[in-house]
C-alpha cells in the first residue's frame, strides 16, 4: 500500500530505529513512546487489522507473537514483564492501518490495568 507510513518503513523509504527483523516481520522503536521500553511490531505483509486476518494470512500472528518473544529478550525485559497491545479499527484507537503490535515495558504498568 503506497501510502501507508509502515509499508514506507519496510521498504526502507523512512528510516527507523530497527529492534529486530526477520522475513516476515519488522520490530521498532515508537517515535512517541509511552514507556522507556516501546516497540511497534509489524508484519512485513500489508494487512490492515486483524479484522483482516484469514486462512492465507493468518499464520502470521504465529511469527509476530515468536518476534514479541525475541524483542522482548533483546530489550531486556523478558524477565521483568511487559504489554502488548493492538488496536483493532478506528474507534478502538487505531490510527495506523497495518497490523501491529505495541509492546511497553521498562517501568510498572500495573496501574493501567485493562
Amino acid at each position: 500500500m503506497k501510502d501507508c507510513i509502515f509499508c514506507k518503513i519496510i521498504k526502507g523509504e523512512i528510516p527507523t530505529n530497527k529492534v529486530y527483523e526477520n522475513d516476515r516481520i519488522l520490530a521498532f522503536k515508537d517515535i512517541q513512546p509511552q514507556a522507556p521500553v516501546h516497540v511497534v511490531i509489524i508484519p512485513k505483509e500489508h494487512i490492515p487489522d486483524v479484522e483482516h486476518l484469514n486462512a492465507e494470512n493468518a499464520s502470521i500472528m504465529a511469527d509476530i507473537a515468536l518476534g514479541v518473544k525475541e524483542v522482548a529478550k533483546l530489550t531486556g525485559v523478558n524477565q521483568t514483564g511487559y504489554r502488548l497491545i493492538n488496536n483493532c479499527g478506528k474507534q478502538a484507537g487505531q490510527t495506523v492501518f497495518h497490523l501491529h503490535f505495541h509492546l511497553l515495558a521498562g517501568k510498572d504498568l500495573s496501574d493501567r490495568m485493562v
